[in-house]
């Protein structure tokens, strides 16, 4: 029997992009198998929290004794590498849809990811940008830590309450949750971590918008 949908209620959305927008497994798989290999780790165990957060944050889990100036050279070195590396980046499905239909609503981009890399991978994938852009140089902090979610919902207006946030990852939905966000899980990676609602890919989502300024979201499991 079909799962029955779930409705939500928001004003505006919060959206994360690798793996949420942007299908960038195969990049992201890729850098992280070398870096694990030069480092003599499992790269099964490495990816399995490098997804969400920014590189150097990762690193810092897995190697927390590492000094952090190589952590930061690391990451550094890695972004340019992702920058190059566009082959098997794709759009999600749903997302064209989707952001066509925020396009008039008010909505936010929250990654990991620094602003070049963000607009390589969107434009990899042939999406348009969120007129609000929350990269990791707009923080202090990498996701889980909520200040990225926080510092969307103040850029356009909101209480984090009013928000809804798009996920795929175990860092970002914490980081989401933390901010006091409700979320949305994208993917396979979210089900484990009980978001709010839950679909495959963002064709199971349709946004109603009242002229109230709720805006309702009904999301197929």
């Amino acid at each position: 029997m079909p799962a029955t949908p779930i409705q939500l209620t928001t004003r505006a959305f919060l959206l994360d992009m690798d793996g949420t927008l942007v299908n960038s497994d195969a990049v992201v798989e890729r850098c992280w198998r070398r870096w694990a290999e030069q480092q003599g780790l499992d790269p099964a165990a490495v990816l399995a929290v490098a997804h969400g957060r920014q590189g150097h944050a990762t690193m810092a889990a897995l190697l927390p004794d590492r000094p952090v100036e190589l952590n930061l050279a690391d990451n550094e070195r890695m972004l340019a590498t992702e920058r190059a590396d566009t082959d098997g980046v794709v759009p999600v499905p749903g997302a064209a849809a989707l952001l066509a239909t925020l396009a008039a609503l008010p909505h936010a981009l929250v990654t990991s990811a620094d602003q070049p890399l963000a607009r390589v991978r969107m434009a990899a994938a042939d999406l348009p940008l969120p007129p609000v852009l929350v990269t990791a140089e707009s923080v202090g902090a990498s996701k889980p830590d909520p200040e990225g979610f926080l510092k969307g919902a103040a850029a356009l207006g909101f209480a984090p309450a009013d928000c809804l946030a798009f996920e795929d990852s175990d860092a970002g939905i914490a980081a989401a949750r933390a901010a006091g966000i409700r979320v949305i899980g994208i993917g396979p990676r979210a089900v484990a971590h009980h978001p709010d609602a839950h679909t495959d890919t963002l064709d199971g989502v349709t946004v109603t918008a009242a002229p109230d300024g709720v805006i309702t979201v009904t999301v197929h499991p």
